[in-house]
């Protein structure tokens, strides 16, 4: 008995669980067994009552006739017998039969303390009338139900605790191998759970079948393991997220930008690196002040005391405030520094903090400074700009009309500087531009304002003046500081300037009129043959009107098919035998008519237009000089002038090699005239191309040979193949000695450089014979052809004896 009660001790601390449910099996089931039982017991015995019941009834129905038929009869033995047969059925132990009017026959015997019922019934005999014979009162003996009952009781309640015993056991069984002993897997599964161990999932030990998959224990391992996944998952997540904080932390604490972090009343809480190394306040000296309060200056206090109030109200209305502030370092020291400054919200959207950028733009202040002084007023010169000298002639023409006096408005431009700054080169440029500043300025008084518009144009303003006269004498002025040479790279400059001049409010009372009527002048003095001044007068706004209206045709006319090419040929000086011919750009307009070059070349140079222009050109020549093979069945060279500024482009080397291969035509056959005073711009870029040319066997000639500021040192270092001799020099050599010295000095030099030469202009028979005695290697001029469009041109080959 001690061991089992040590086993069920053992049982109930081992598995509570189990126990727990057992005991409430038994519990209930024996309850229920109790009830149930006693209902069934209680059932049988009224069953057992109601059978002795009818019994009796059985024995008032069945002998209340008989007897009463004895007793009338007075037949002692009969009726003797009856109640004996009465007192033979079972259970029934005593009769008791009164008889009237007072006899009493008793039978059988009622056991001592025994239970009992009893039944009675009259006997009655019926005649004429009724006569009561008596009563019959029958008492039967509760034992044997009694004693049923209690046998049933004990067989039930046995047989009842061993079912509910036996059936406990096995549902114990059946819980513990089915549920309990996995409850105690997940328990320890749970109990050895780590961090360390999440990647090793709960298993229980069953088999893997679908019923099993879909149970509550399956949900609740799944459950469980998918609580771990999860929980990796957040630890993952978890390490990220530290690594992103780590990483935001130390990117706040290296940000190149200050950092402050405050808390709801404005406290400094934190302050990155930045912040010390800007200001010179350590982390530890600030926190807990407030950011406008952290210099000991006193009066730095008063001044950003109101500051911090209205970034305070702005950053509480509209969410961010942004702008710049003049600080103080630690030393004392004033700097820029621009602020952004913004709250720091919860999830709720209730301002927890302030974050406060800075950034120390100090250098900035100062670049800003130099840009707005570079906005108003030229880099090269220091002079007021273009913006800034318009500014100042709204201002001089706005007093001019409140003292009704008169404004000048002089229009300058440098003659020749396009020149100078492509054979000096663009150094040589700035350098005259800014002593042509200096020297303006010199000749204007402090009222007066002396701008640069751009490139070599020039603007002064004489605000206050009494008469026009005076703007007269200024450009006397300005054209006599002109006249000294200017020392460029070693060499003496003369350079000189046209002036144009417009008066307020003769000329115009619009600022925008005025400075067109002087741009107006300024070609008119110009027209005059340069170093001039000129006056505006209401004829040249045609001049300027042509002038514009030339350079909006221009840019239609290439589209619009209006240029054409004339050529010219180019001979052997010896013989007279065509070799090559030269390409002349025509531009043949159907409102001005044909338009020579010299009225539009330089415009086109001026406006960008030469480029395309160019580009044109030499496609159209290198096309025609493969027409003329194709119809007489020789080779004939193509002769191209190229501008400066087309020579400088940077695509115009592969504009020339596209030109010949859409043609067709051999390199060798291409020459391009280079003017002399582009190759006096000794440029690296400028060496390149021509040799570049040079590689591809395109032919390069120097152009106008005499004309410019002649560096024979540039013969010999760019792979030019001929020199042309500028026609001012041929056409008087019949005339004059120096002119014939000249040519022939050229030719010369040429050949001991091994260049050949070519004579422009030649016009007379004598100047052929000349050349030839000479040794000049090529003519051209009008002794041989003029410049003759293509057919034209074509039809001279045919007829001339000696074209070919």
């Amino acid at each position: 008995m001690q061991k089992l009660l040590t086993r069920l001790q053992r049982f109930r601390t081992g598995s509570p669980l189990s126990f727990r449910l057992l005991a409430y099996i038994l519990l209930f089931s024996s309850v229920f067994t109790l009830i149930s039982s006693a209902i069934q017991i209680y059932s049988d015995y009224r069953k057992d009552l109601s059978q002795i019941d009818r019994r009796m009834m059985v024995v008032e129905t069945g002998y209340t006739s008989s007897l009463a038929r004895s007793l009338w009869a007075l037949d002692q033995k009969l009726l003797q017998t009856q109640l004996e047969g009465i007192l033979s059925l079972p259970d029934i132990v005593h009769l008791r039969l009164k008889i009237e009017p007072d006899s009493e026959l008793v039978m059988g015997e009622i056991p001592r303390n025994a239970q009992t019922t009893s039944h009675t019934f009259k006997l009655t005999h019926q005649g004429d009338e009724m006569f009561s014979l008596g009563q019959l009162t029958v008492t039967a003996d509760l034992r044997r139900v009694f004693s049923d009952m209690r046998r049933k009781v004990v067989l039930v309640l046995t047989t009842q605790f061993l079912k509910t015993f036996f059936v406990s056991i096995l549902i114990i069984w059946i819980f513990q191998y089915f549920i309990a002993r996995h409850l105690t897997t997940m328990a320890n599964y749970a109990r050895n759970f780590s961090l360390n161990n999440l990647s090793d999932p709960l298993e229980l030990d069953r088999p893997d079948t679908q019923l099993n998959r879909n149970d509550e224990l399956a949900q609740v391992t799944v459950a469980i393991n998918q609580m771990r996944e999860r929980l990796n998952d957040d630890l993952e997540r978890q390490e990220r997220d530290a690594q992103e904080i780590r990483k935001f932390s130390k990117a706040i604490e290296q940000s190149p930008s200050s950092v402050l972090i405050c808390d709801r009343q404005w406290r400094i809480e934190y302050a990155n690196q930045k912040f010390s190394q800007l200001t010179g306040y350590d982390n530890a000296v600030i926190c807990g002040k407030h950011p406008g309060m952290v210099s000991e200056d006193a009066q730095a206090h008063r001044e950003n005391r109101q500051l911090w109030q209205s970034i305070r109200l702005q950053v509480q209305r509209v969410g961010v405030w942004q702008g710049e502030i003049n600080s103080v370092r630690k030393n004392g020291e004033r700097f820029w520094e621009q602020l952004i400054v913004t709250p720091i919200k919860n999830s709720k959207g209730d301002a927890t903090g302030y974050l406060i950028l800075g950034e120390d733009i100090s250098i900035r202040k100062r670049y800003e400074q130099q840009l707005l002084r570079q906005a108003n007023y030229d880099i090269l010169t220091g002079l007021p700009n273009r913006m800034l000298a318009l500014d100042r002639l709204k201002l001089a023409l706005a007093q001019a009309r409140r003292e009704s006096s008169l404004v000048g408005v002089m229009f300058l431009d440098l003659d020749n500087f396009k020149h100078i700054n492509d054979t000096l080169g663009h150094d040589a440029g700035d350098n005259l531009l800014i002593e042509a500043a200096r020297r303006i300025s010199s000749c204007l008084r402090g009222t007066s304002t002396v701008a640069r518009l751009g490139g070599d144009e020039f603007l002064v303003i004489l605000p206050g003046l009494t008469g026009p006269e005076a703007t007269s004498q200024v450009a006397e002025r300005i054209l006599k500081t002109f006249a000294p040479p200017y020392l460029l790279n070693g060499q003496e400059v003369f350079v000189t300037t046209s002036i144009g001049i417009s008066i307020f409010p003769n000329d115009s009372d619009n600022s925008g009129t005025l400075l067109q009527h002087a741009d107006a002048a300024m070609y008119q003095a110009k027209h005059k043959g340069k170093s001039a001044y000129a006056h505006f007068a209401p004829e040249m706004t045609e001049v300027s009107h042509e002038r514009l209206q030339m350079e909006s045709l221009m840019r239609r006319a290439l589209e619009q098919k209006e240029f054409e090419l004339y050529y010219q040929p180019i001979v052997r000086t010896e013989s007279g035998q065509l070799c090559s011919a030269e390409a002349l750009l025509r531009w043949n307009n159907p409102g001005m008519g044909m338009v020579m070059p010299d009225r539009f070349i330089p415009l086109a140079e001026e406006t960008g237009l030469i480029t395309p222009i160019g580009e044109w050109v030499l496609q159209e020549a290198c096309l025609a000089a493969m027409r003329w093979k194709a119809s007489t069945g020789t080779d004939i060279g193509i002769s191209v002038n190229v501008s400066p500024r087309q020579f400088r482009d940077p695509g115009f080397v592969d504009t020339v090699m596209n030109a010949l291969d859409a043609s067709g035509l051999p390199p060798q056959q291409l020459e391009l005239e280079i003017t002399e005073r582009l190759i006096l711009d000794n440029t690296i870029e400028t060496a390149d191309i021509l040799r570049q040319l040079d590689q591809s066997g395109i032919r390069l000639s120097v152009d106008d040979f005499g004309t410019g500021y002649s560096a024979l040192s540039y013969l010999k270092s760019y792979p030019f193949d001929t020199l042309k001799i500028d026609k001012s020099f041929v056409q008087d050599v019949m005339k004059e000695r120096e002119d014939a010295s000249l040519v022939k000095a050229i030719i010369n030099m040429a050949h001991s450089l091994g260049l050949r030469v070519i004579a422009e202009g030649v016009e007379e028979e004598a100047q052929t014979h000349f050349l030839q005695h000479e040794g000049c290697d090529y003519s051209q001029g009008y002794f041989y052809s003029r410049p003759l469009p293509e057919n034209e041109f074509q039809q001279w080959l045919k007829t001339n004896h000696r074209a070919l």
